[in-house]
């Protein structure tokens, strides 16, 4: 299904019992993470969203966590698991005498499916500009969240961030956090390799002093996900986001910048980055559990704030795994495997563990049908987008199941020879990573903990897994029952 917009996903999870309501006073700086810290590491029913009420110094309510789990990010992309849509993008993959450039393509231009792509829709008036505020914007009303000790102020931390490309007009939505400097500015954290960055690069290319910008808050769930989405640089998130909800996404011009924002969106920043200004943004708490260095960035100077009447804050707090930010890309990892198969059908699954927060450790698992393929396929995927900042990736045979770390790590110090099986190499990393003498690229590791072949060097026997005859299980199966071991 898709929603309207963040109140009726909201209604969504209180129906089904995934939200709870906090009475309580909260303070935003530092309280309201520390609580949802606290939920957010908790197993079952007891991670729930969060919907603050009562926070200190705002009239605001602040939504966090509604993303946290596997079930909540599959009620919010409308689907019961997140590979349904996966096994979609599949169907659409299947269309015969099409090629790989135009299915792709597809997603974004050619109505090929059986489903039409579903294209932005523009409206004049939109609940997102109940309110409007051109005379005095003021971030002082927004409770923008401090969220660790070592924080450089308050950050935005689930901004939709709009802007358009100055050669091409093309629209990008992208995550960037926003610090917040004072009531009318705060940073724009748009790292280097992200599509902002490249708009903001050939702005100033081409002679202009500044970009127009809109930044969404608090949008329907499937609008939130598709700004983290790691699409091609000309793929329209909106489109996009048309397709996962099955329906267009309604849009409506901002006020005093040249860019549309989703019309159901809680709150909307418009304002303009100057090409030629740089300020210290940072420290900042980030999801890899370390704090972010303090560096320049561009600022972001709001001309508008527009809202709806009794508008909801949405943010989110990212920090040592697993928190909400991991559940978002899980879902990346599920929707854009088929995209993965179809560039390398060697690759049964792909697992994007937790605690590699995503560009640290990949785990793949593939059809082995040559010598060295393990080899070819780490290579393949360190040139694939931003796959290109994997800091790890480990390779096993196709019946390994690399949703289960235990048996990965099983075959990982059971199969490899250090000499003959590590593969490291030299390349970009991504700008949180630390642990690199250089910023922003170093030595990245391919483990290849297949079966080693004779072709591969490996002229010993290579012994059988040890495991039980299918007859004897179907007998014990039959008994367990009986047997009374399930306590």
């Amino acid at each position: 299904m898709a929603y309207k917009d963040l109140r009726e996903f909201i209604a969504a999870l209180e129906q089904r019992g995934l939200l709870k309501r906090i009475q309580t006073e909260v303070d935003p700086y530092l309280e309201i993470t520390e609580i949802t810290d606290r939920v957010s590491k908790q197993e079952g029913r007891r991670n729930v969203a969060l919907l603050f009420e009562h926070v200190k110094g705002s009239k605001m309510p602040v939504l966090m966590n509604a993303f946290g789990s596997y079930e909540r990010m599959s009620l919010a992309l409308g689907v019961e698991k997140l590979d349904d849509i996966g096994d979609e993008i599949r169907e659409l993959l299947r269309i015969p005498k099409v090629s790989l450039a135009h299915k792709l393509d597809a997603l974004t231009l050619v109505p090929l499916m059986k489903k039409a792509i579903n294209f932005p829709k523009y409206v004049k008036n939109a609940p997102c500009q109940e309110v409007v505020e051109t005379e005095n914007p003021n971030l002082d009303e927004i409770p923008i969240l401090t969220c660790w000790p070592q924080d450089g102020g308050p950050f935005v931390t689930l901004p939709l961030v709009f802007t358009k490309n100055p050669k091409t007009g093309k629209r990008n939505v992208g995550m960037y956090r926003l610090q917040k400097y004072d009531s009318r500015t705060t940073g724009m954290h748009w790292h280097i390799h992200k599509n902002g960055a490249d708009n903001f690069r050939d702005t100033k290319a081409m002679g202009g002093d500044r970009i127009e910008a809109a930044v969404a808050i608090g949008t329907d769930p499937v609008l939130t996900y598709a700004a983290t989405a790691p699409l091609p640089r000309d793929i329209d998130e909106m489109v996009f986001a048309g397709f996962l909800r099955h329906k267009s996404v309604e849009m409506v011009k901002c006020k005093t910048v040249d860019l549309e924002v989703p019309a159901t969106a809680e709150i909307v920043l418009e304002g303009y980055v100057l090409t030629d200004e740089m300020r210290r943004e940072g420290p900042f708490g980030d999801h890899t559990g370390y704090y972010s260095l303090a560096d320049d960035y561009p600022v972001f100077h709001i001309t508008a704030i527009t809202h709806r009447k009794d508008p909801i804050y949405a943010a989110t707090v990212v920090g040592k795994p697993p928190m909400e930010d991991c559940y978002l890309a899980k879902a990346t990892e599920r929707i854009f495997l088929p995209l993965m198969q179809e560039m390398l059908p060697e690759i049964v699954d792909i697992n994007m563990p937790l605690e590699g927060v995503f560009h640290d450790c990949v785990v793949v698992s593939i059809k082995k049908t040559y010598p060295m393929q393990a080899r070819k396929v780490m290579h393949a995927l360190w040139g694939m987008g931003q796959m290109m900042n994997v800091k790890m990736i480990i390779v096993v045979d196709a019946h390994v199941n690399v949703q289960d770390m235990k048996e990965v790590w099983w075959r990982v110090f059971n199969n490899i020879d250090a000499k003959q099986d590590l593969e490291i190499v030299e390349g970009p990393l991504d700008v949180l990573d630390h642990s690199s003498p250089m910023a922003k690229w170093g030595a990245k590791l391919g483990i290849d903990a297949t079966k080693t072949w004779p072709e591969e060097g490996h002229t010993r026997e290579w012994p059988d897994e040890i495991t039980m005859r299918e007859d004897i299980k179907k007998t014990v199966d039959a008994k367990w029952k009986e047997l009374g071991l399930d306590v």
